[in-house]
């Protein structure tokens, strides 16, 4: 893949803008429970202990998912490399769904009864929004934009 294209984006288009916000935003608390123990959540050593032991993930997997929901959440916040971290979320949420929610059924436990798990209808939207920022790149206000007007003005000499 060229550098070109793993940045492009229409510099102007708000609705980029506004799914890859949704996204990231959506995906950050996640991302912040696995890396730094925010949100109730566990941190780094915490989250690799349940993926490993609990979960039985190979070490690497669980060392992405911590990176992508983390370090890939914040990069589409800012709009870096947007197609490549929504890529990146989409090999992740499949991931979730086939090994922790589709045994589950589609829906989730909106009426918190204890003991029913979680369906995956929450991970289709994410899905959803990963395919969409892929298509569109990272839109108004993205890093990707800042970089395709250098590439563009730097041709132009």
């Amino acid at each position: 893949m060229k550098c070109t294209t793993l940045f492009s984006t229409r510099s102007n288009d708000w609705s980029a803008l506004i799914i890859r916000l949704t996204l990231g935003l959506i995906l950050f608390p996640h991302g912040a429970q696995k890396l730094l123990g925010w949100f109730g959540g566990y941190g780094f050593t915490g989250t690799m202990d349940a993926f490993t032991q609990g979960m039985h993930l190979p070490w690497i997997i669980a060392f992405l998912v911590i990176l992508i929901e983390s370090i890939g959440s914040l990069a589409l916040i800012a709009g870096v490399a947007t197609r490549f971290f929504s890529l990146a979320m989409l090999g992740n949420f499949i991931g979730i769904i086939l090994t922790a929610h589709l045994h589950n059924g589609f829906f989730m436990n909106w009426y918190m009864q204890p003991g029913k798990p979680e369906g995956f209808e929450y991970h289709l939207l994410i899905l959803g929004l990963a395919i969409a920022a892929m298509i569109a790149g990272g839109g108004k206000w993205s890093v990707d934009s800042l970089l395709m007007k250098c590439k563009k003005s730097e041709t132009t000499y």
